[in-house]
């Protein structure tokens, strides 16, 4: 066991030049799109933006910001509540896995805050949350720089705040 991790450990070494390389020079690019959250009832909407960095061919980091444009009212009991998404911002680690020339999938992780707003009978609450968030996607390039996005992301609230899940569809540029 001891050598398998020192092999390991002597492989991965091997591979730091490569990826210095890289880093000094990294791959931008950015993302804008629509996104719909899905959070326990509430189906909202939102305009969402990333900047991220490739710095290797199979990991980037990405920063993401949303704003919320739809919002939902729903009833219980004869009382209307009316949900609005205000905005989120996350940071994630992604690694990439590249299919073809066009085509390649992707897994993030990350740590995010979003913050909704709930009214009823007059009565308004706002709530910032906290989340660990974790998703998959697929980027399809149409040229070198071009190209869309389509991405699920699960974000897990701290505290026991719940879970919501995002479906997102954007326009990807390479810089």
């Amino acid at each position: 066991m001891r050598n398998i991790l020192l092999a390991t450990a002597a492989l991965s070494l091997m591979a730091v030049p490569a990826m210095a390389q890289t880093v000094s020079n990294p791959q931008w690019y950015g993302t804008g799109g629509y996104t719909h959250l899905d959070a326990e009832g509430a189906d909202l909407g939102a305009i969402t933006g990333r900047l991220g960095a490739r710095l290797s061919p199979n990991f980037a980091v990405e920063g993401e910001g949303s704003i919320g444009v739809r919002d939902d009212e729903f009833s219980t009991a004869g009382v209307t509540t009316k949900v609005e998404h205000d905005y989120d911002a996350a940071i994630y680690g992604v690694g990439i896995l590249p299919v073809s020339p066009n085509l390649e999938l992707f897994g993030r992780l990350g740590y995010g805050t979003t913050k909704l707003k709930a009214s009823a009978a007059g009565v308004s609450v706002e709530e910032d949350g906290e989340s660990f968030n974790y998703g998959l996607g697929a980027n399809y390039m149409l040229d070198a720089q071009n190209g869309l996005r389509a991405d699920w992301t699960r974000r897990d609230f701290r505290d026991d705040g719940g879970e919501a899940d995002t479906y997102g569809l954007s326009y990807v540029r390479r810089f």
